[in-house]
């Protein structure tokens, strides 16, 4: 199980000062309109108007930095980016779960050792002389038993 943590925050470590960029893009960009919307969509009874909620956002993103300015320093605000990061932290765990690798060998190129931990392969190989099969890795010519190898690509002479 540790593999898949690990593999996860190997994949996605690159991508951490974008998502939190993203974040705060989206906190001032959303949340700000929105959070206007919310304190200016009560009518005179005090009952919400989804209609004057949209019309306020509305006029919210007209001008989205004096909006801003206006309203971080009010709770609504606060909660409305709070209710945004804990929606915006579980699409960022989905993507990281969905990038989770499948088993511990992803990522591995096929037909390199490694695969091999502890000098396991040389049960089989070689670490000094034979046919050479790829870096420190010998198939010994000594050994009883099928040595035959199959190359595969193309040789040049010229």
């Amino acid at each position: 199980m540790g593999f898949k943590i690990k593999g996860a925050f190997r994949r996605n470590r690159k991508y951490v000062i974008i998502i939190l960029i993203m974040w705060v893009v989206l906190a001032v960009v959303f949340c700000a309109p929105l959070s206007y919307g919310i304190a200016n969509s009560r009518n005179e009874n005090g009952i919400f108007d989804i209609i004057q909620l949209m019309v306020s956002t509305g006029q919210g993103f007209k001008d989205i930095f004096s909006i801003f300015m206006a309203m971080i320093g009010t709770q609504i605000y606060w909660q409305t980016v709070g209710y945004f990061s804990i929606f915006y932290l579980a699409i960022v765990m989905i993507g990281v779960m969905k990038s989770v690798p499948k088993h511990e060998y992803s990522d591995i190129e096929h037909g390199s050792s490694d695969w091999a931990e502890n000098g396991e392969q040389y049960k089989v190989l070689n670490s000094k002389e034979g046919i050479l099969l790829a870096e420190k890795n010998y198939l010994p010519v000594d050994k009883r038993g099928n040595v035959n190898v199959l190359v595969v690509g193309r040789f040049r002479f010229w």
